[in-house]
């Protein structure tokens, strides 16, 4: 399990985790670090201080400091061979005491590698990036939604229930860009802060660094010869990485908000709220569940209100864990049929998305056209507006422009014809739009 050494920070921004300047500082117990360091070498056969530093996330000083204590219990040797190609490094393997002592290690837990960052110290950290300290400016948010082209209304709503760090509701008809608003509040947002590999808390570790969910940045890799080393200005044990942002639809289940217990590797995987820590938790398509809405909700109430949540371990203890997440919660059902009215109490902002009126919605189809390369047409574009629409009570949504515009793409890609609007092909791409109302003989 190799472990990259991380970035440099940026100057200004997230006060960074220290770095351990002892084992003691670490918060991990001797015990603990000691199999830590016997199961990485037996998993990985790493031979050398520096490449177990970098797969323990420690500092050489550090490790060297484990491998001297476990050669003075004989559980490590030296090999008696220096390492021309690694500045002349010593080789050390386990011996057979240490191989028995990695085993019956492995046997309570497969967990190897990064030493965890115990919860009393990440707790902290999570403090310092906090997601409820961001502070956006109009220009900002507005950045962050790139090309979407929204009522000025909106965004007066939207600042605030941003930059407050409180639960956010999106409700309206499908397709007016509800999802694409929460991922730009994401990229609004903008900054970066420390996600650990894993945490520990009671002798547990659960793994929480998730390459699927968290974009680290780009890793600065010191050169050994150099006289001064930029990733010691932070603790390695944490990944430096973007604002996560984690979205669920209609397969959230409230287990999947628990911690995911591998009974085999007998190791825990943080559940989805705990790895979006310091960012966005977005429930798209709220009331497609298998749940009820109301339910899912019921189980936000003490993560909302108290910023903190309780998960339970194996053995059916519980313990709390910061919770520090702006959730944003989208649905196309009407809140009042979905939720009671301490349900929406507990949601701070509710706001509704609805569709563009005409001007706008012209707009969305000329920037759509413009960069699908799509020529406009004054005759095709009238068509649409006065034949088309008014069949569905001239309802503009969001996400038309694009739809129409890619038939009409693929319509003259079949055809071997240039890009080109017309009445006639504006008539083939809305009869795929939408189904008509039928009986259909079985």
């Amino acid at each position: 399990m190799n472990v990259q050494l991380n970035p440099v920070p940026p100057s200004a921004g997230v006060q960074p985790p220290a770095s351990p300047r002892s084992l003691a500082e670490t918060g991990i117990s001797p015990v603990m670090l000691r199999d830590l360091l016997l199961k990485t070498m037996f998993r990985t056969n790493l031979d050398l201080v520096s490449s177990l530093a970098r797969a323990l996330a420690l500092q050489v000083p550090l490790v060297q400091d484990l491998v001297d204590q476990a050669r003075s219990q004989r559980l490590i040797e030296a090999t008696g061979t220096l390492h021309a190609g690694a500045g002349n490094e010593m080789g050390y393997q386990l011996t057979d005491a240490g191989k028995s002592r990695a085993l019956d290690a492995l046997s309570q837990s497969e967990y190897y590698g990064a030493c965890p960052v115990p919860l009393a110290q990440y707790t902290e950290q999570i403090k310092r990036q906090s997601i409820r300290d961001i502070r956006l400016t109009r220009d900002q948010l507005m950045s962050g939604m790139g090309h979407l082209i929204l009522p000025p209304d909106l965004m007066a709503n939207l600042g605030p229930a941003v930059t407050s760090g409180r639960s956010i509701l999106f409700y309206g008809p499908p397709g007016n860009g509800k999802s694409s608003i929460s991922h730009g509040i994401r990229a609004a947002i903008g900054d970066k802060i420390y996600v650990p590999r894993a945490i520990e808390y009671s002798g547990q570790v659960i793994s929480v660094y998730d390459p699927v969910v968290h974009a680290a940045a780009e890793t600065a890799l010191d050169d050994p010869t150099a006289l001064r080393r930029t990733s010691n200005r932070y603790d390695n044990r944490y990944v430096y990485c973007e604002r996560p942002s984690v979205i669920t639809g209609g397969e959230l289940s409230l287990d999947m908000l628990d911690l995911a217990y591998n009974p085999t590797a007998r190791t825990y995987q943080a559940p989805l709220q705990l790895k979006a820590t310091g960012g966005i938790f977005i429930i798209d398509d709220l009331g497609r569940q298998a749940e009820p809405p109301q339910k899912i909700v019921n189980r936000w109430i003490v993560p909302l209100e108290e910023h903190r949540d309780i998960l339970a371990l194996q053995s059916g203890e519980k313990f709390t864990v910061p919770f520090d997440t702006l959730v944003i919660f989208s649905t196309n059902f009407h809140p009042n049929e979905i939720f009671d009215g301490a349900a929406l109490r507990r949601i701070f902002f509710k706001i509704k998305i609805d569709g563009p009126n005409q001007e706008n919605f012209l707009k969305i189809f000329a920037m759509v056209a413009r960069r699908k390369k799509m020529p406009l047409d004054e005759k095709a574009l009238m068509h649409l507006l006065k034949v088309k629409f008014p069949t569905i009570d001239n309802r503009y949504a969001n996400y038309m422009p694009v739809f129409l515009i890619d038939q009409m793409i693929s319509i003259c890609d079949f055809e071997g014809i240039p890009y080109q609007m017309t009445p006639d092909l504006i008539d083939r791409a809305w009869g795929n739009m939408f189904v008509h109302q039928e009986e259909i003989a079985r």
